[in-house]
């Protein structure tokens, strides 16, 4: 059970590795400049091997939102209260600073969203786990026509809270200016969404 333990951990150390290596140089040159060759040359290992871990010369990149999708289905399973779980989850971010709030002025994070934002096959990849990502969350919601759309509200307004968040900071705004918009703006939203989905014709079976 313990080399299990050490296995994966090494494991997730690779990735991470690689994955902040080959950020590293994108953000130096550019996406499309550096070949995925160069990636693996630098972190050490063979391009196969790089290939294993990563499919795509997108997924160098990506692996840092990765993580994240799930999480969204993973708070909502057995909450009482699925909006309000993600609600509170949601300002925890901003209280933290999350990046993936895009409330965040590290200039690692906003070069990284530049890269992101600016490069249309991650654009593309992205929009796949996002895509993943409300599948799962509406799976967590009991499956259906109704968790469906339930989940496609949701990721929608978790996405545009944080775009907005980001546009503002990469915009020069201060963090701490933006901080207390972002809140209300995230209150708000989560209000309006419980309302929505509350409505009458909302069921929770299939």
């Amino acid at each position: 059970m313990g080399e299990m333990g050490l296995r994966e951990r090494k494991k997730r150390r690779m990735y991470q590795d690689v994955s902040d290596i080959a950020v590293r140089l994108f953000l130096e040159r550019g996406f499309d400049a550096v070949s995925v060759a160069e990636v693996a040359a630098a972190a050490g290992i063979s391009k196969p091997t790089l290939f294993r871990y990563f499919p795509a010369k997108e997924d160098l990149v990506l692996h840092r939102i990765a993580d994240h999708e799930t999480e969204a289905a993973r708070l909502v399973a057995g909450a009482a209260d699925p909006v309000d779980a993600l609600r509170r989850s949601f300002l925890a971010g901003l209280e933290r600073r999350d990046p993936v709030t895009g409330l965040n002025d590290h200039p690692e994070v906003l070069a990284f969203h530049t890269l992101l934002y600016g490069t249309p096959s991650l654009v593309a990849r992205a929009y796949a786990h996002m895509e993943r990502s409300e599948a799962a969350l509406a799976e967590a919601l009991g499956g259906g026509l109704d968790a469906r759309l339930a989940a496609g509200q949701i990721t929608a307004v978790q996405r545009v809270l944080a775009q907005e968040n980001w546009r503002r900071v990469a915009a020069g705004e201060p963090v701490e200016e933006v901080a207390p918009d972002a809140v209300r703006a995230a209150e708000r939203a989560f209000r309006r969404l419980a309302g929505a989905l509350a409505e009458p014709g909302s069921t929770d079976t299939d």
